[in-house]
């Protein structure tokens, strides 16, 4: 069945833990965020399993790691020089803050997770970086970059594991790093929407008038469905394949709108099967930490509208690699 005849159904989760979230949070302030991915993960993969469907986990290299040492031993050449230094997870971080292994020090080690993750049937482990480089930060460099992507990999093929899709940390997608993805044997990675609302800009890049305007639109139809051609997608490699939209987690303040945020989602689905298009929703473990019942019954109605799209339309659920692959495969 190629790319075109069917729509497709894609999920990505950015796998990250504290390192993701370390110069924001803290484990007083988002621990139990944080250590409710113990339970997130495998809750979310039973889930998948019921619903056949196939996933990208893409996960930070320092995940992978059963203990400092081995950590400490499989750092990359260069680390990089951010202007800021406090986004560096090097150095006095990872010095004071990390601790000997996972038994002790859960927000920083889950070897136990990524091999749980990839023995679970249909799903993929990719990439979220090494160190969730930040890739359009002052002071680190394509090089630094490069050293950083090569870890990643190299820590992953000691678990038997091989890295071809990527996400950028923080989706601070860097055009210019794209020629180091492809070196480095990445197919596909992950862009964002094309609107000024997602535009991601280095720090912060959250100015007000733009933060209010995204919350909105996972609730009202402001910049469109965000669902993408086959062909639109091989104009360049790696392929790009931007997110369609980011599944915001439950929070208490916005229960009333719940209903609504689930219609804008399903509209979007339903529009990406009866015209054959790409759908691409993605999150955090991490989101699902807290309200854990709340979050997964809105993902189980998600997946069960995927369910009728799939019979009703074809609606293929892939991961971001198989996808890239059955694209380049029909050129």
């Amino acid at each position: 069945m190629d790319g075109e005849s069917v729509g497709q159904f894609v999920i990505s989760l950015d796998f990250e833990i504290m390192w993701g979230v370390r110069d924001k949070v803290t484990p007083t302030t988002y621990g139990e965020n944080l250590l409710g991915v113990q339970e997130v993960i495998p809750k979310t993969l039973a889930l998948f399993n019921k619903f056949g469907i196939e996933a990208t986990f893409a996960t930070v290299g320092l995940l992978f790691f059963r203990n400092k040492k081995e950590m400490l031993s499989n750092l990359p050449r260069h680390i990089p020089s951010y202007s800021n230094k406090i986004l560096s997870p090097y150095g006095n971080y990872l010095d004071r803050q990390v601790g000997e292994d996972a038994a002790v020090d859960p927000y920083h080690f889950a070897p136990h997770l990524v091999q749980t993750i990839k023995s679970a049937p249909n799903q993929e482990i990719g990439t979220h970086t090494f160190s969730h480089y930040y890739c359009l930060e002052e002071g680190q460099t394509v090089d630094d970059f490069r050293e950083d992507l090569k870890a990643a990999i190299a820590i992953a093929k000691k678990r038997d594991i091989e890295i071809t899709s990527m996400v950028f940390p923080r989706n601070q997608f860097n055009e210019d790093y794209l020629q180091v993805c492809k070196e480095c044997g990445i197919l596909v990675v992950r862009n964002n929407q094309n609107s000024w609302l997602y535009k991601v800009t280095p720090g912060n890049g959250n100015e007000i008038v733009r933060k209010i305007s995204r919350l909105m639109d996972n609730y009202i139809n402001l910049t469109g469905y965000h669902c993408y051609s086959s062909q639109s997608l091989l104009s360049s490699f790696p392929i790009r394949l931007p997110g369609s939209r980011f599944l915001r987690p439950y929070t208490s303040r916005l229960r009333l709108l719940e209903s609504i945020r689930m219609k804008r989602i399903k509209n979007e689905m339903t529009y990406a099967a009866k015209n054959k298009l790409i759908y691409h929703l993605w999150w955090h473990p991490h989101n699902f930490g807290t309200n854990q019942d709340k979050n997964f019954k809105f993902l189980e109605e998600i997946l069960l509208h995927y369910r009728d799209l799939n019979k009703r339309y074809g609606f293929n659920s892939i991961t971001m690699t198989n996808l890239a692959k059955k694209l380049l495969n029909k050129e």
